[in-house]
């Protein structure tokens, strides 16, 4: 009698091995995809230099973002279209845009939310907002639960002096300097001086701010009416800041990551 319970134990515990072995494992939710209206801006213009920050620790967070699997800038079809328009534009005065961030996926806004909460993470403050109080971020428009990148008709952008040189890397725990220090001071950027650095939290970064003047504010305005010609709008308190008009996903905010997979 024990002899068969005990078979009939050990075939009760074989039964469940096998079923856990062929069961079908449970599967991940599949990333999202972007809709046909995306595209990689080099697929369109390869001249227009990507320099993403968000993919590299030198941006106010202080660590890669969330979402950014590959250093390429997506954007709709038609602001792609916009941007080679503009570039012929700067091409022939001798100079190139430089993007520093395009379509944004939504898991990325959350993780500067994430990030605008934690008041104890000061490391790049010396560099992006030393003027600002981290707990001001979100009273001051500086960070918001939503962006317009993450409808993909935004661009965060400069215009650089040909040959376009390269800009060093940034190395993690290096010496910061204000954002809106003197060109020489501040982080370099192989950009025209625009008065401050990208994402420079800070008033002096409002495109017309009456502080800003000579070549800086002449460089602005270089900037400014390139990208109108072509159809882009300006947000007044940033500068590198432009929107095509007509948007072609006015409502929408995606989550797709930023990777070529994303487009296919």
């Amino acid at each position: 009698m024990r002899r068969t319970k005990t078979r009939g134990l050990a075939a009760a515990v074989m039964s469940l091995l096998t079923c856990l072995l062929v069961a079908p494992a449970a599967s991940a939710d599949p990333e999202p995809k972007a809709p046909p209206e995306f595209v990689a801006l080099r697929d369109v213009d390869p001249t227009i230099v990507q320099e993403i920050r968000y993919i590299t620790p030198h941006n106010f967070t202080g660590a890669p973002v969330d979402g950014y699997r590959q250093p390429m800038c997506i954007v709709t079809r038609d602001a792609a279209r916009a941007l080679h328009k503009a570039q012929l534009s700067f091409l022939r005065q001798g100079l190139t845009l430089k993007v520093y961030d395009c379509y944004r996926p939504q898991r990325a806004v959350d993780n500067f939310v994430r990030w605008a909460e934690d008041l104890s993470d000061l490391r790049m403050k010396a560099e992006f907002y030393p003027r600002v109080e981290k707990d001001r971020l979100f009273a001051d428009g500086y960070i918001a639960a939503k962006s317009g990148h993450s409808r993909g008709s935004t661009v965060d952008l400069t215009v650089v002096p040909l040959p376009a040189l390269p800009t060093r890397p940034y190395r993690p725990g290096e010496p910061l300097k204000p954002c809106y220090g003197p060109k020489a001071d501040r982080f370099p950027d192989n950009s025209l001086d625009m008065g401050t650095g990208f994402d420079c939290f800070d008033t002096l970064a409002h495109t017309l701010d009456p502080r800003i003047q000579g070549q800086q504010r002449a460089n602005r305005m270089i900037l400014l009416h390139g990208m109108e010609a072509a159809g882009f709008k300006n947000l007044p308190e940033e500068w590198w800041h432009y929107t095509y008009q007509p948007e072609t996903f006015p409502d929408t905010y995606f989550n797709f990551p930023i990777s070529r997979r994303s487009l296919t």
